[in-house]
C-alpha cells in the first residue's frame, strides 16, 4: 500500500501515543492522538442508530493499512462520527451487509476480497450505502472502473484530510437529503458544530474532544433522556463492562465546565435511566 503522504509525527511522553498533524475544516487536527485501529475480533457491530429525530452518523472504514486507517478513523471521530473498521474485504463485506452505515470508505487493494469485488457485491445485493473509494491507484482507468462498479466518489492517496472530510460530508448530505444542523442550544448554552465553539451566557467554554462529543450528543437529544449505554456506544464506539464508571466521570468533568458557575443546571441525572440536558 502507498503511504498516506506527509504526516508529521512526534514522540510525546511515554504515557501518551504518538501524535500526527492533519488539517480539518471543522476543527484542526493538529497533533491529534495517533493509535492503531482495533483488531478484527474487537470490531463491535453498531446498535440501531435512529433515536427519535436524531441519527448518529456511522462510517465504515475498510482499509488494511494500519497507519492510514488509524489516521482516517481518528480524524472522523474528532469530527463527530462513529466509526467501525474492517481490515480486509471479507470483514468489510460482512459489516456493510449487516449494518446500515451512512457511508463506507473503501480501499481497493485489500486482502481476502479486493475492494472492487466488495463494491460489486454490495450493489448486487441492492445496498445503496454511499461508497467513497480511497486508493493509491490514481490513473484515469482505475477511477473509471471504481465509479462504474458503484462507487460514489474517488479520492487518491496521498490525500488531505480536509478534502476527505468535505467529500464524506457531501456524500452523506446528498444521500440523506437533509440540511445539517450547525447550531445547537439549550437555554443560554450554545454550540456551533462547524467552528466547534461552545458558549454559555456569552462566555466561551473550552472542552476536550470527549467532553465536546458528549455535550454534542446530549444537545442533539435535548429534552430526551440518554442512557449510559447510548453514550458509551456514541463516544467510545465499543462496549465497556456495564459496571464501568467512565460515563459518570466524563459527566462530572462536563458539569464542572457547563453548570458549576451558573445558577441553572442543565445536565440532569435521571435515576435508573441516564442523563438529559434541559432548561427546567
Amino acid at each position: 500500500m502507498s503511504p498516506i503522504g506527509p504526516i508529521r509525527c512526534s514522540s510525546l511522553n511515554p504515557q501518551t501515543p504518538r501524535e500526527c498533524f492533519a488539517v480539518s475544516p471543522v476543527r484542526p487536527l493538529a497533533h491529534s492522538p495517533f493509535r492503531s485501529a482495533a483488531a478484527p475480533q474487537q470490531t463491535t457491530l453498531a446498535q440501531p442508530r435512529e433515536l427519535g429525530q436524531v441519527t448518529t452518523m456511522r462510517v465504515l472504514v475498510v482499509e488494511d493499512d494500519e497507519k492510514i486507517a488509524s489516521f482516517v478513523i481518528k480524524g472522523l471521530k474528532q469530527n463527530g462520527y462513529a466509526v467501525d473498521h474492517a481490515v480486509d474485504g471479507e470483514q468489510g463485506l460482512d459489516l456493510a451487509t449487516a449494518i446500515d452505515y451512512d457511508l463506507v470508505i473503501l480501499d481497493l487493494m485489500l486482502p481476502k476480497l479486493d475492494g472492487l469485488s466488495l463494491l460489486r457485491r454490495l450493489r448486487q445485493e441492492k445496498i445503496r450505502t454511499p461508497v467513497l473509494i480511497l486508493s493509491a491507484r490514481a490513473n484515469v482507468d482505475d477511477r473509471v472502473r471504481g465509479l462504474q462498479a458503484g462507487g460514489d466518489d474517488y479520492v487518491t492517496k496521498p490525500f488531505a484530510f480536509s478534502e476527505l472530510l468535505a467529500r464524506v460530508q457531501a456524500l452523506i448530505r446528498r444521500a440523506s437529503q437533509t440540511v445539517e444542523q450547525t447550531q445547537l442550544s439549550v437555554a443560554d448554552l450554545s454550540m456551533n458544530v462547524i467552528t466547534r465553539e461552545v458558549t454559555r451566557d456569552g462566555q466561551r467554554i473550552e472542552l476536550h474532544p470527549r467532553e465536546y462529543s458528549l455535550l454534542e450528543f446530549l444537545l442533539r437529544h435535548a429534552g430526551r433522556p440518554v442512557t449510559k449505554t447510548m453514550i458509551l456506544e456514541h463516544i467510545w464506539d465499543f462496549h465497556f463492562d456495564p459496571q464501568t464508571n467512565v460515563v459518570d466521570v466524563l459527566i462530572h468533568r462536563l458539569r464542572a465546565k457547563i453548570d458549576k458557575n451558573f445558577p441553572l443546571k442543565l445536565i440532569q441525572t435521571i435515576r435508573g435511566v441516564g442523563y438529559v440536558v434541559k432548561a427546567s
